[in-house]
């Protein structure tokens, strides 16, 4: 069974309910705008990082925001973060760059990478995330969002990441 497949099994045995909308391959929130128009809601943008104890983490927050890098550390309880790697992400979530999704927490079966959530997701109506794959998006509710990710032992920390109109963000 391919890993979309496993995704749309392990949500129905959650009930959660979903819709896909297929679209044309974005890499970036730049790339997205045109999607994110026709499908209301909010959408996300991802930020595969590690720190400097060796742990890693994967902050989910709204696509138009940006993340006052400096500031996260502190919220999130983490040490001084970096980006991870492309090799981690795909080892750890089973992802590649441009696809990266909150869902990908359905591969990280040892637990590895901690997921947050910024706190205006985990309260969206509907919140848009990749299904594994950066060539659809799924359409959940925030709090099923956390209630999958709950279900695969990924208990997502909620915050309110910090914002910022710096140059030094992501």
């Amino acid at each position: 069974m391919d890993a979309e497949t496993k995704l749309y099994n392990n949500l129905k045995l959650l009930g959660i309910a979903y819709a896909v909308e297929e679209h044309q391959a974005v890499f970036t929130v730049d790339e997205s705008r045109d999607v994110n128009a026709r499908l209301p809601g909010a959408h996300t943008k991802n930020l595969f990082l590690k720190d400097n104890g060796g742990q890693f983490w994967l902050v989910t927050v709204p696509g138009e925001i940006r993340v006052d890098l400096k500031s996260l550390p502190a919220t999130i309880g983490s040490k001084r973060l970096s980006f991870g790697k492309s090799e981690d992400l795909l080892r750890l979530l089973g992802l590649t760059p441009g696809s990266v999704t909150p869902l990908g927490a359905m591969n990280d079966i040892d637990g590895q990478v901690q997921v947050v959530l910024d706190r205006e997701l985990a309260e969206a109506a509907t919140v848009w995330v990749h299904p594994l794959r950066n060539t659809a998006s799924l359409a959940l509710a925030g709090g099923d969002l956390v209630r999958t990710l709950a279900g695969w032992n990924h208990d997502p920390q909620i915050a309110d990441i910090p914002r910022s109109t710096e140059s030094e963000v992501a």
